[in-house]
Formats: C-alpha cells, sequence, structure tokens
C-alpha cells in the first residue's frame, strides 16, 4: 500500500547525498517534495501540516552530528515524525479486571468487521484467551452466518440467537451474548454490530445503544484503509457518535495510497491497535509505528518478520537439521521439510518486502511468481526416495522422468540440482566451520532455502549449463618450439584463472529457477540484517 509513498519519500533524499550541512534551501526543497508525497497519498491536509512543521523545525534546529551526514540527519527525523503520527508507542488491549472483557467492533459496512471479528477472535485464542464472538449484526443479509462461518474456520464459538436479515433485537442479542460468556465463562466477548453504506443517525444510535447495554471496555473502530480523504470524516463521525478507543485498520494489503493510516490518528488522537493485511484469518498483526515507518522510509521490518519466523519455526526440528548438515547428511527430504515450514510463515513476497532495502528492487518483488516455489516443491515431489536422498544417481532418463511429473523441463531440472548440490556443499562446509547456516534446517532460519536474497521466480529461469565442459590439456610436445609455446600458453591461462578466482562473484540463485539480484546494478550479496543471528546459528 505505501509504495508510492516509500519511493517518493526515499527518493527527496538523494539531493541531500555528499552535501557537508544542511541549508535553509536544502530542507525547504526535501520537505516540499514530502509534502507532495504525502498529499498525493491522501494524507489529510492537518496531519500533512503538522508533520512537515514538525520536520522543518527539527532540521533547522538539528546538531551538526559527526555520525550522521545530513542526509541521515532528515531521514532519522522524518522516521521520528512518523512514528509519531501513526501513534508513537504500541498500546495493550485493555482488559477488564473481573468478568469477561468486552470489545465491540464499529464501522462502515464493508469495512471488513466479520471478517476481522475472526480474526481477532484466532489472535486472542492463540494468545490464551476464550473469545466468544456475538452476532448483533441482524441487518446486513447473512451476516450472521458468515460470522458463524468465519468463527468456525478460527475455532472460536459464536454466540448467534437470531437467524439475522432483518430479524431480531440486535441489543438484546449483545446483552444474552454477554450472559453467556459469563456462564460459559469466555474472558473475551467480540461484539459484531451491523454497518452502513454511510454514516447515519439510525446506525449511530443502535450502536449507541449496544454500547449502552454492554459496556465495552474497548470500542474498536474499523476502518477500510483504502477509502482515502473520506476516512477521516467517517472516524470524526464515529467518534463524536459512538466513541472509540482504539482503530483497526483494514484492507491494510490493497493498492490505494495509504493516507488513511497517516490521517487518523493524528485526527482523531485515538491510536491504530490492529492491522489487518490479508484475505486469510493469519493476516492480521498488531500495529506498531516505529515498524511501519521503517515500512515507509524503505528500512525494513526485521522484527515483525522475527516474530513470524519463531511462530513458523520448530527449534527442535532446525536443532536436528543443523546436526544433520554438520555431518553431510542433509537430502532433499530435508529441504522439503524445510520449505513447508518457510510457507507456514505466510507469503514470500510479504517477507522479502520486509527485509531493508528492498524499494531498490520493488519491480523484481512485484514480478515475483510465488507459483515458481510450487514449481520446486513439484520437481522434488515427483523425485523417489532414494534419488531425494542421493542427486548423483540423476541419469538422463530419471530427470526426464521427474520433468514430465513436475511440469518442468530437463533445463530446469538440471539448474535445479546443480544449485542444489552447490548450496549443499557451502552449507554443510560452514556448518563443519561454525560459520552460523545451521539455523533452522540448516537454511538460514528465514530462508528454507540457502542465498534468501535470491529467490526463485524473480528473474529469468535459468537454462542449465551455460558453460562448456572443459577440455584436458593436451600432453607436452617433443618439439622444443612447439613445447615453449605451451609452457607460455598454460602460464597465460593460469594467470588469467588467478586472476578471475581473485574477483568478487555474485551469488545466484539457491536453486536456478531465478534471481533477486537480476536488476543492473543491484547488489546481489545479503547481509543478515541485525537480530536475526539467532536463526542462523546452531
Amino acid at each position: 500500500m505505501f509504495a508510492t509513498l516509500s519511493d517518493r519519500i526515499t527518493a527527496s533524499f538523494k539531493n541531500l547525498r555528499g552535501k557537508g550541512r544542511l541549508t535553509d534551501a536544502d530542507i525547504d526543497t526535501t520537505i516540499g517534495e514530502i509534502r507532495r508525497a504525502l498529499l498525493d497519498a491522501d494524507v489529510a491536509l492537518p496531519a500533512v501540516r503538522a508533520f512537515t512543521s514538525q520536520v522543518r523545525e527539527k532540521a533547522r534546529g538539528v546538531e551538526v552530528s559527526a555520525a550522521l551526514n545530513p542526509g541521515q540527519q532528515i531521514i532519522k527525523i522524518v522516521n521520528e515524525e512518523l512514528i509519531e503520527i501513526l501513534g508513537g508507542a504500541t498500546r495493550e488491549l485493555r482488559f477488564a479486571k473481573t468478568g469477561p472483557t468486552v470489545i465491540m467492533l464499529a464501522g462502515l459496512q464493508g469495512a471488513g468487521k466479520t471478517t476481522l471479528a475472526g480474526k481477532l477472535g484466532k489472535w486472542l485464542r492463540e494468545s490464551g484467551h476464550t473469545p466468544l464472538l456475538v452476532a448483533s449484526d441482524l441487518q446486513r443479509p447473512n451476516a450472521v452466518t458468515q460470522l458463524q462461518v468465519v468463527g468456525e474456520q478460527a475455532g472460536v464459538p459464536v454466540w448467534a440467537p437470531e437467524p439475522g436479515n432483518g430479524v431480531g433485537d440486535p441489543v438484546e442479542v449483545a446483552r444474552s451474548g454477554l450472559a453467556t460468556a459469563k456462564s460459559r465463562l469466555h474472558d473475551v466477548v467480540i461484539v459484531d454490530t451491523a454497518g452502513r453504506l454511510g454514516v447515519d443517525q439510525e446506525m449511530m444510535q443502535q450502536a449507541i445503544d449496544i454500547r449502552d447495554a454492554v459496556h465495552p471496555d474497548e470500542i474498536l473502530f474499523v476502518l477500510d484503509a483504502m477509502i482515502g480523504q473520506d476516512a477521516v470524516h467517517t472516524a470524526e463521525a464515529f467518534r463524536d457518535g459512538v466513541g472509540f478507543t482504539g482503530v483497526v485498520l483494514s484492507k491494510l494489503d490493497g493498492d490505494a495510497r495509504g493516507g488513511a493510516a497517516l490521517s487518523v490518528r493524528t485526527v482523531t488522537g485515538v491510536p491504530v491497535l490492529f492491522a489487518s493485511t490479508g484475505e486469510k484469518l493469519g493476516d492480521f498483526e498488531r500495529f506498531h509505528a516505529d515498524r511501519m515507518a521503517s515500512r515507509i522510509l524503505d528500512m525494513g521490518d526485521v522484527m515483525t518478520l522475527i516474530e513470524q519466523a519463531e511462530k513458523a519455526f520448530d527449534e527442535g526440528e532446525a536443532e536436528k537439521m543443523a546436526e544433520k548438515l554438520g555431518q553431510g547428511a542433509f537430502t532433499l527430504d530435508d529441504f522439503l521439510s524445510q520449505l513447508g515450514q518457510l510457507r507456514r510463515m505466510g507469503s514470500m513476497k510479504k517477507m522479502l518486502g520486509m527485509l531493508p532495502g528492498m524499494g531498490q528492487l520493488r519491480d523484481e518483488l512485484d514480478n515475483f511468481d510465488e507459483r515458481e516455489v510450487d514449481r520446486i516443491e513439484a520437481i522434488v515431489r515427483s523425485m523417489t526416495p532414494a534419488e531425494r536422498a542421493n542427486v548423483k544417481i540423476l541419469n538422463g532418463s530419471r530427470r526426464s522422468r521427474i520433468a514430465r511429473g513436475s511440469g518442468t523441463t530437463v533445463a530446469e531440472i538440471n539448474a535445479f540440482v546443480e544449485r542444489y548440490l552447490q548450496a549443499k556443499t557451502m552449507m554443510e562446509s560452514m556448518a563443519r566451520s561454525g560459520g552460523g547456516m545451521g539455523g533452522p534446517g540448516g537454511m538460514g532460519g528465514l530462508g528454507g532455502m540457502p542465498g534468501m536474497g535470491n529467490m526463485p521466480g524473480m528473474g529469468k529461469k535459468a537454462r542449465g549449463r551455460q558453460a562448456p565442459a572443459k577440455k584436458r590439456p593436451k600432453g607436452k610436445s617433443g618439439n622444443p618450439a612447439k613445447r615453449a609455446r605451451q609452457e607460455a600458453e598454460m602460464e597465460r591461462k593460469a594467470r588469467q584463472r588467478a586472476e578471475e578466482a581473485s574477483k568478487p562473484k555474485p551469488k545466484g540463485s539457491s536453486f536456478g529457477l531465478g534471481s533477486l539480484g537480476s536488476a543492473a546494478g543491484a547488489d546481489q550479496s545479503f547481509e543478515v540484517p541485525e537480530g536475526l543471528e539467532k536463526f542462523l546459528k546452531k
């Protein structure tokens, strides 16, 4: 969602590179570009004015730092102000000291309240709570049925005494739902309320009546992050009518410009607590202002990546895989197991987008085809157990059979096997020397595949071996003149090989089905971000 805004803000810093100090003209030019970027992103004008005035004031009053150049100083200031405009420190949910905690959801129709109720219920259940969903949206067709389906998928019970579709009293349903939660010892009650196509007094009054009936500890306003400037007017109307204690941004994975996220905190003064980042029930996370600011400034979101890795990877399995790597016993069956753990972290495109500096490779990231990972899995699953254990037995006929079974070509099979053997040799060598590739499955924790910087589906497909096989050198001639020429030629080739060996070589794709670093001038090495070291060690 913030791709365009991120590109434009980071581009505004380029003019500051190489400057020895910040002048008023430099500050005004940079802030002017940031201001236009925010307005184009549909950020509310009051938020833009507050943001730019704070950045200008701090930039002109900043002390000269020996550690930071002018561009870095501006980035630091912008980052601090982005964190502030997005909400500052992360606030936790307020839980009731006695009795069940009541969380009421409010918002416009179509904002995603019902789906979000299931996501929040699943998140609370996984956090050790026992939530109950209450179906108080009795106006929208099939809203009750939808909540029951979502609740079943999330593993959370649903209280739905009325069929809905215009039948029943939503206030009485909310009241009876709270009583049921008390009798069944649920510690959290999530009340799903009705929305409308626009802000109207009838909807507000119904929400006020439900609020007065259940006395919620938290009223979460569900805001569609794709509606732009209108989000501000909607949020103000709900704040003045029902009132709310927190905001949940839905559809944050959309292609809108993201102005709602940057506006709602400044305009309403209420923090954003959660963000819905996809259609699946697991695409739900706490909203951290500092992490979102880092994403906007293309500094990545390593902490969220670490948290997802901790959930997805099994520590015992990781130690077992690391041990197998050190013993040289790592097979394609082990790789398949690690690939499954990597997929449990979610979308690979989303994970890659959390790495620092990925904005420089946005085109490759946008063109990333996750189906290439399916092809890799199809290749491995098309092999017999013996072939997975020892790929060196793959002759021509076996490779043809695997290609037919996986819907790929023999060239792709050749490239995959070659890359696998190269990566396996490298990782086993590093594992034996204590080089730190023994994270989950010895695959670098987040990688699932070594060389996380180069993932399949992000470049041109490899076409197999490109270089011709080297010919064996002929023996020395008995003719002295010819032998002298041969020796001179051998010395020339030896020097050439030594020069080529001394040059740094770019890292290739882990298993030969593409290259993230194919963009001209891109740095193809992968520097492990701070905080991921524990996933890269035994």
